[in-house]
């Protein structure tokens, strides 16, 4: 086994793979090292890295014999779990071009998406996404063949486009067999500049678009993450990872495959979204990337928690977190190794946060990173005091997700660090971030307008993005479209105030509205739970999310959380409405990564938005 470091310096010195070959190599030398666990009625079950490519290539051998070439897609329409790995390995290593659905998509985004990228073969988890594809196999005829991961309800299904997935690696097999070399053959053939990946956009502003990553791009990545700073800090031999980054997600594949592939880590399969916390806790993994959104919760569930601890925790907390914020502080201004911060990291650790980030599943942690949208810097500096420190990246579907990240060496909260030595950034007139390197993806597929819009004549990526440089490091100022331009001419970040107000752990989301308006207002969403929980506690009796919503009670609670974030930062909501209802992606108000859909909640909720202006 090797360490980390040694994997580090095999890179430096060779480069990084794609995750094909990645895999191929790790099982010709570490055959029986575990790649992915999973849970099974309680029991978790082990693939090792021999297994791993040995059925990626019976999957590209079964391929191969229903007709797929080169370039051709396949999709994949499934929660994270060992058979997507699989499935995704022997796509690509056969030259063709894998293709992820979100599990939450619907059958007109199903339609949209297997039609758009011409994908012949779909890999689908369940009665559930098979159902979905099968309500729309009449607008699909390029569709050969759907392969299902889990059999329960579909026994009595009699289409001939239906098989089992253990059927399918039969086939497979059986073409193994008979020419073993095939899958290695055609894995040696692949140009680096074929498409690998095509990783759909959320599409906030219209339909999804079709993002074409290389397997150049997916090289490029593995070298450039693994030569990153923060992987000096990996000290545990055998990485373990908790995969629930959705898998067709640039950050998902980034984690899991790309860097988990490098690290030789092994993957295990979270039961469900539902269940990442119950996951982590029991894995405690030793490396641990996510989105803003699942270390909101896990900041919002620790401040609820304390709230009804006996009063000796409470104290204890209360003094602990002070001392580690403290040490987070001098830790920012004169680095990791400062004595006083690792002092007061030992005696926090001991006194309190031991069994807190045991709870949270990240008491191992090496590595922590956040990702794929903006997070508050007092979230981070939460876990910083706690002794996690997690470190903000950036990077886009279309720069195969990374660009920029801060490390020990270099952090400055608020900024997303600073570009990879091998990436070139500069801000445009207008402050839009551009970026040129070996991960800038090929183009959206079928759609040469946008593509040129996107990546100019020089190879430069325009990610759509408003930056500013403090000194080395780059901040995120909004997405340029969605800057706020008031009636006063003033320009306004709205996901700065935003990001402000979901530091409380009692919203959810927060949209701010001021667009050629006099001042700005909110549309806020409570976070259910832990608003209900403070609601029962004070004698609050409510039944539903509208009912507990329309509480005078937690009006005057969250209109103090209001207040709070007016505080930190230069701006001010003057009113803010409550959403009535929970938002969905389903009923288009939220895109598959849960970010907020504005132009939809704006035009839905134009009425209360209009009586904060009366």
């Amino acid at each position: 086994m090797l360490t980390v470091q040694e994997l580090m310096k095999e890179i430096e010195e060779k480069g990084g793979l794609t995750p094909a070959k990645k895999i191929r190599e790790t099982a010709e030398r570490f055959p029986e090292m575990v790649a992915m666990r999973e849970k099974n009625f309680g029991i978790w079950e082990e693939t090792t890295y021999s297994q791993y490519w040995e059925q990626a290539q019976w999957v590209g051998c079964a391929l191969d014999y229903y007709g797929i070439d080169r370039q051709d897609s396949v999709a994949i329409h499934s929660e994270n779990r060992p058979e997507w790995f699989i499935a995704d390995v022997g796509i690509q290593a056969i030259g063709a071009i894998s293709v992820g659905l979100y599990p939450t998509n619907p059958p007109p985004e199903v339609e949209y998406l297997i039609g758009h990228s011409e994908s012949k073969i779909l890999f689908a988890e369940d009665q559930e996404q098979v159902d979905k594809a099968l309500e729309v196999i009449d607008q699909l005829p390029d569709l050969k063949k759907i392969i299902y991961f889990e059999p329960r309800g579909l026994t009595t299904y009699d289409s001939p486009l239906l098989m089992t997935w253990e059927e399918f690696l039969e086939i497979g097999k059986e073409e193994f067999e008979k020419n073993p070399n095939l899958v290695k053959d055609k894995l040696e053939l692949i140009e680096p500049e074929e498409v690998a990946i095509m990783v759909y956009t959320s599409g906030t502003t219209g339909p999804p678009k079709g993002s074409m990553i290389t397997h150049a791009n997916l090289a490029w990545v593995g070298t450039n993450i693994m030569n990153f700073n923060i992987m000096k800090n990996v000290n545990t031999e055998q990485q373990e990872f908790v995969s629930f980054l959705p898998l067709c997600h640039i950050f998902g594949r980034l984690i899991d495959l790309i860097l988990g592939s490098h690290l030789l880590a092994t993957i295990n399969m979270a039961e469900s979204i539902d269940t990442v916390q119950d996951d982590l806790m029991e894995i405690q993994p030793t490396f641990f990337a996510a989105v803003p959104r699942i270390l909101e919760k896990m900041h919002a569930a620790v401040l609820v928690k304390m709230k009804d601890a006996s009063l000796l925790k409470r104290i204890l907390f209360g003094m602990s977190l002070k001392l580690g914020t403290y040490a987070a502080e001098r830790k920012l201004e004169k680095g990791f190794q400062d004595p006083l911060a690792k002092l007061i990291d030992f005696i926090t650790w001991n006194v309190s946060f031991r069994s807190i980030t045991k709870k949270l599943g990240i008491s191992k942690v090496d590595v922590a990173a956040s990702g794929a949208a903006p997070i508050a810097p007092e979230v981070l500096k939460f876990f910083m005091a706690l002794g996690v420190p997690i470190f903000e990246g950036y990077g886009m579907t279309e720069n195969t997700g990374y660009a920029t990240g801060n490390d020990y060496d270099n952090i400055q909260l608020g900024t997303v660090g600073v570009p990879n030595k091998e990436c070139e950034l500069k801000l445009a007139d207008d402050g839009e971030i551009l970026i040129r390197h070996g991960g800038v993806f090929k183009g959206y597929f079928k759609n040469e307008e946008a593509t040129r819009e996107t990546i100019d004549e020089d190879g430069w990526l325009h990610t759509g993005d408003v930056g500013e440089m403090h000194g080395k490091f780059i901040k995120i100022v909004d997405r340029k479209k969605d800057i706020i331009i008031t009636s006063g001419g003033k320009n306004i970040s709205p996901s700065e105030i935003e990001n402000a107000l979901k530091v409380s752990p009692f919203i959810k989301d927060a949209i701010v509205i001021g667009d050629q308006r006099k001042f700005l207002s909110a549309l806020i969403a409570i976070e259910f739970d832990t608003v209900s929980n403070w609601a029962l506690r004070k004698g609050i009796t409510h039944t539903t999310y509208r009912d507990l919503s329309e509480k005078e009670q937690v009006r005057e609670l969250v209109g103090k959380e209001v207040i709070r974030a007016n505080e930190h930062t230069a701006l001010e909501i003057r009113k803010f409405e409550m959403i009535p209802k929970e938002l969905d992606h389903e009923e288009g108000e939220l895109t598959a990564t849960q970010k907020i859909k504005r132009n939809v909640l704006e035009e839905q909720f134009s009425e209360l938005i209009e009586s904060m202006y009366k």
